[in-house]
């Protein structure tokens, strides 16, 4: 099956960041667009406005007639829906051809250049500035976001000229092993995801083996210094980048008044005084991975210069919800020790002789048991720290793993407490707020304007 014959799509978990960006682009191709969610969303509601036909009830009898032709069919499905879903299991026993998300951008990435952003964090804002610079230049692309772009308040760009596709690489489930990138960027290698790969060394093994994918004549980007070791190609060429260091890098960093100023060295050429649209410290790393991929592509030292200031964001990425002089409150989507410990030394250096709380919702029962030890060092870089119960996700319960693992391992933070969400609010409204900062990949996004409303009717 490949996608100019297909009539029909049917989405198994429509709703999903990822997911819902392929639900678009095969609207946009005129195809017969349907699916399955869990729950109604905002992003749900949109989708049907688009014309995409979504319901929330696992039934087989609800998937509409245009999707019961395995012929011109394709069904689509995320690993977290299980096996033994109703409507995944009705179309497997009619043997209909269902992929994973992750299998469909394989398909894409064959027929257009992959310009692809693979690591355990810096993913999302990454491949979306990415995809900026390239929208804003001459060069154009097609980009399949893990975020909603601030800038195009979608996550899914389409250009009827480029070569290029940009695509954010997930390792979840080994699903970048299904992409074939033309230029990839690696930005981190910290362990996650051992519920699926039951090891570190298995871990590394996955990202060793996705560089093995990229296409004869093309580019891996990784960041300087981390545990890859890559197995490209024999005409594959292999860079790095970083701060202060790599073929591509930021030198000369200038931090006050709000804004961050650098330097980009690259190898294509250099371009002084770039000036970062969100100035957090983590973006100038992937401001650097972003240029870098920009200029394989070609877009223009010019363009790339004049677009970067302009870059808006992600939501959920940074997301600044309240900056006033005497308050901030941001939500992040930092879920992973490492991505927490960059957040909230990115905003304590903001904000310096600021009191930083922190409000964080682990997301799933193995990544707490794995990593609380981290967790708990990463949170305590904060002043205050106001733990939630674990977000499951597609996960069941395990006996003994709370968010009391982590609480027990705070140090050094001047306030601590646990509470439901339900509590949140209220304890809130007792604090004392200069800075604060939600982080998760949970629902705690939902609860950020009842946060807004706390903190400024206080």
């Amino acid at each position: 099956m490949n996608i100019n014959s297909i009539k029909s799509v049917y989405f198994i978990g429509a709703g999903g960041i990822g997911m819902s960006a392929l639900v678009r682009y095969f609207l946009s191709k005129g195809k017969k667009v349907a699916g399955y969610d869990r729950t109604p969303s905002e992003l749900t509601e949109k989708l049907i406005e688009e014309g995409a036909y979504i319901h929330y009830e696992e039934d087989a009898n609800l998937i509409p007639a245009e999707c019961k032709s395995k012929d011109d069919t394709l069904v689509v499905y995320t690993p977290a829906i299980p096996q033994e879903h109703k409507e995944l299991v009705y179309f497997r026993e009619n043997g209909f051809e269902i992929l994973k998300r992750a299998q469909v951008l394989g398909m894409i990435t064959q027929t257009e250049k992959g310009l692809c952003v693979a690591g355990t964090h810096g993913k999302t804002t990454t491949s979306t500035m990415v995809a900026h610079l390239l929208h804003q230049s001459h060069v154009g692309c097609n980009a399949f976001l893990g975020g909603i772009s601030k800038n195009y308040k979608t996550n899914l760009l389409l250009s009827d000229k480029s070569e290029y596709v940009v695509i954010e690489a997930d390792e979840f489930d080994r699903s970048f092993h299904w992409l074939t990138p033309f230029a990839t960027v690696v930005t981190a290698v910290d362990s996650d995801h051992l519920d699926i790969y039951g090891t570190r060394e298995a871990y590394l093994e996955s990202f060793n083996k996705y560089t093995s994918l990229i296409v004869p004549g093309g580019y891996l980007i990784a960041k300087k210094g981390i545990e890859l070791t890559p197995r490209v190609q024999e005409s594959v060429k292999v860079l790095t980048y970083g701060i202060g260091e790599g073929d591509f890098r930021a030198e000369n960093i200038r931090i006050g008044n709000g804004e961050i100023i650098f330097d980009y060295v690259s190898p294509f050429g250099n371009i002084n005084d770039i000036q970062l649209g969100v100035p957090v410290y983590v973006n100038i790393e992937n401001g650097v991975a972003a240029m870098a991929l920009a200029q394989i592509s070609g877009v223009t030292n010019e363009e790339i210069k004049t677009s970067m200031p302009t870059f808006g964001g992600v939501d959920r990425r940074f997301d600044f919800k309240i900056k006033e002089d005497n308050l901030v409150f941001l939500s992040d989507y930092a879920h992973h020790p490492a991505e927490i410990r960059q957040s909230i030394s990115s905003i304590k250096a903001l904000y310096p002789g600021k009191k930083v709380t922190v409000v964080f919702q682990p997301h799933l029962f193995t990544r707490t048991r794995d990593f609380y030890k981290e967790f708990a060092s990463s949170l305590s870089l904060a002043d205050e720290v106001v733990l939630l119960d674990i977000y499951p996700a597609r996960e069941l319960p395990i006996e003994g793993v709370t968010s009391r693992l982590i609480f027990d391992n705070l140090e050094n933070v001047s306030s601590a407490v646990m509470c439901s969400k339900d509590e949140l609010t209220d304890i809130l409204s007792k604090k004392n707020i200069e800075v604060l900062i939600t982080l998760g990949a949970g629902d705690i996004e939902n609860m950020v304007p009842q946060i807004c409303n706390t903190l400024k009717n206080k």
